[in-house]
């Protein structure tokens, strides 16, 4: 199926959340949102991904 993962449209055999989240590589922190809505870490494996779903991963920036 076909989704957008950071602006990017790509192809994604994943079923949930989390399984995308780890095909990822993605190091804590982050936090992730899937069609503009914010995940908490513990609904990530229950969230079934559907094509066309938007998914945005972001990691906290440091500095000052």
């Amino acid at each position: 199926m076909k989704i957008t993962f950071n602006g990017q449209v790509m192809e994604c055999n994943a079923q949930s959340l989390q399984a995308f989240i780890s095909a990822t590589d993605a190091k804590e922190p982050y936090a992730v949102a899937l069609n503009g809505q914010f995940v908490p870490r513990s609904q990530c494996q229950s969230t079934i991904l559907s094509e066309g779903d938007s998914i945005e991963l972001l990691s906290p920036i440091q500095g000052g």
